[in-house]
């Protein structure tokens, strides 16, 4: 039954004396059944001595059973099936004590208590206990009889499983919602012609088609949120072709921590439809080591940043610090996760990862266990044009952030890190390359278990490709694609964070973890069915113009250097890479050089020394590059 306080205000505590007044009436009833029965309406008359010396003993020790287990904090109305569950067993539990107590001692002298009258108020009380509470919920439930009559938009489910069956009831019990369910849709061919709540089940996927044709629907609703992208699209498409608005719950990422509820249900967005099968973790449990810990977050104010923030929150950390030198949007996660109940454990701080003396000032006041460093520039093209900010944020500042978190005894340190690190072509994908390089020396000396993180392209951050299309559509097009073969790994914001917090519990020191993205995704298809999920035909209504690759762009991201070996980790969608360790003078002796650069202000001598201090690391190569003498890259060259 329900865990929660018990409520002593007078009006709930009469409304807990009038249960249990009920339940004790119920259970002497179905005592007295029992012997009715058994003995075929006509008990003699030594059982009807043995019934009156029991029936007080039967129900004090059945109710005092019932209050054990909790059943007198809910209301009868809110019973479910898990509360039909406890019923069960708390009368099997009261039904064993009072057999092993009478067997024992006969109250009164009487006769034997018989095993047919233990069996038959064993079932009765199931019976009448259960029955009683949900006949309560149902009469409730029973819409008026205005309500009675069909009304609101007619909506098609698909998924008859526990998602589309809550949604179904929800809409039942609640008319007001505006939903009419005219049926349901589901794969399980077992389920073929059932109904469920009253609901027919029309068919499976492959006769969405057919039904739509015969049965007028306002709206079709996906209600399968593990179901993978292509199902998805397959319904989306479906859909389309038979002009019926699409609707859809959220992937398991988003309600991983959250019931479902009509009010979840929103638009399909491209990232349902890409494809990739939806990450499932037990997070309850990877998060504990995250339990009344105090936590720190670089960058919080950012895309990763501001999730890590929401879900560090909802674990239960006894802290939060969130760092970022942007006031606006560290004032936006502040107060979003105020409003979300969490002001108590909320510590803001407007700081620069970068400058050693805030950030040492901030380690001593907080005293963080666990940080994760999601502070980093990284536009390409940006940082090309700014190699001198690309090397101080993310490099400089990750080698101030791992020397605190030494010193200070930080138990874990995440750096999040890219693909684009993977064999470096551009200023930004070396800097998180050699950010990484850090991460890996730091684990080899240090207690604290320091980990890089590497993952793909995130749907929806700031920056990404899927904002700019959405802008490109609402303005009419056309959709711009850097070449028609161009492929990415994506993988969406809160099913990124959910890895990265997975992987940081099982890191033991200068590990770099990279996330299964699962396949890459090409971005013409991608801008293709942005154009299509706008309700528009490509090529037709939204143009598509192929302007050709960014110099240092590659075709194809990777997600592991030529020199690293893959191993799996215990959980599936986490692998570990591993290289040859870098020495750490020569790395202590590059981010010197570097930093030495960057103090005198000039960009150009900043990546040059950065592309040194990669090759000194041991790095591979550039690829085409000579092996000796390192790119002079000039502000403006890749642009």
């Amino acid at each position: 039954m329900s865990r929660a306080p018990l409520n002593w205000s007078p009006r709930a505590f009469a409304h807990r004396a009038g249960q249990v007044a009920v339940d004790a009436g119920l259970v002497a009833a179905a005592y007295w059944l029992a012997f009715y029965f058994r003995f075929d309406g006509d008990p003699p008359g030594r059982y009807e001595k043995l019934f009156a010396a029991t029936v007080g003993i039967v129900v004090a020790v059945k109710m005092v059973t019932f209050a054990a287990m909790r059943f007198y904090t809910k209301w009868w109305r809110f019973t479910s099936v898990r509360d039909l569950q406890a019923i069960v067993l708390a009368v099997a539990a009261s039904s064993l004590i009072l057999t092993a107590l009478l067997s024992q001692w006969r109250p009164g002298d009487v006769v034997p208590i018989p095993r047919g009258v233990l069996v038959f108020d064993l079932v009765l009380t199931l019976v009448l206990v259960g029955g009683a509470r949900f006949a309560v919920r149902s009469v409730i439930e029973r819409p008026p009889r205005s309500e009675l009559v069909a009304t609101g938009r007619d909506v098609l489910i698909c998924g008859a499983g526990d998602a589309g069956i809550t949604l179904l009831r929800e809409m039942k019990r609640n008319r007001s919602l505006g939903y009419q369910p005219v049926g349901l849709i589901d794969d399980d061919p077992r389920k073929r012609r059932l109904r469920v709540h009253g609901t027919r089940v029309r068919g499976t996927r492959a006769d969405l088609a057919r039904v739509l044709r015969e049965v007028q629907v306002d709206e079709v609703i996906i209600a399968m949120p593990s179901a993978p992208g292509r199902v998805r699209q397959e319904i989306v498409e479906t859909c389309r072709r038979a002009g019926v608005p699409c609707t859809t719950l959220p992937g398991l990422p988003e309600l991983i921590t959250g019931e479902v509820t009509v009010s979840q249900l929103r638009e399909v967005r491209v990232e349902d439809v890409l494809g990739r099968a939806p990450v499932e973790i037990d997070f309850a449990r990877v998060a504990r080591y995250l339990n009344g810990r105090s936590v720190l977050v670089t960058g919080a104010g950012g895309s990763i940043g501001s999730e890590l923030c929401r879900q560090v929150a909802a674990i239960g950390a006894r802290r939060l610090v969130m760092v970022d030198h942007g006031e606006n949007n560290l004032f936006e996660i502040d107060l979003e996760l105020r409003e979300r109940g969490h002001a108590g454990m909320l510590v803001p701080v407007i700081a620069d990862c970068r400058d050693p003396r805030s950030m040492e000032r901030v380690f001593d006041g907080e005293r963080p266990e666990i940080v994760f460093h999601a502070a980093a520039y990284k536009h390409v093209p940006m940082m090309e044009l700014n190699p001198l900010q690309a090397v101080a944020n993310n490099v400089l500042g990750t080698a101030v952030l791992t020397d605190l978190s030494d010193r200070y005894g930080v138990e874990r340190f995440c750096l999040i890190s890219t693909d684009k690190a993977v064999e470096p072509e551009t200023v930004m994908g070396a800097s998180k390359a050699l950010a990484e390089r850090v991460i890996e020396a730091a684990g080899a000396t240090s207690s604290t278990r320091f980990a890089a993180v590497r993952f793909g392209n995130v749907l929806g951050s700031s920056g990404s490709v899927l904002p700019i299309f959405q802008r490109q559509i609402e303005q009419g097009g056309p959709v711009t694609v850097t070449h028609a073969e161009m492929t990415r790994f994506f993988m969406t914001i809160p099913e990124a964070v959910q890895l990265v917090i997975e992987a940081t519990g099982i890191a033991e020191g200068g590990d770099v973890f990279v996330l299964d993205m699962g396949e890459p995704v090409r971005i013409m298809d991608l801008a293709r069915r942005m154009i299509e999920l706008s309700g528009h035909e490509p090529g037709r209504d939204i143009a598509i113009e192929v302007v050709g690759i960014r110099p240092g762009e590659k075709l194809h991201e990777e997600l592991f250097n030529v020199d690293e070996e893959v191993t799996p980790t215990r959980y599936g969608k986490i692998m570990r890479a591993t290289r040859p360790a870098i020495d750490p003078d020569v790395l202590r002796a590059g981010l010197e050089e570097l930093a030495a650069r960057a103090a005198d202000g000039r960009p150009e001598p900043v990546a040059e020394a950065l592309w040194i201090a990669l090759r000194g690391g041991r790095v591979p190569q550039r690829r085409g590059e000579d092996p000796v003498t390192p790119p002079s890259i000039t502000p403006g060259e890749r642009a």
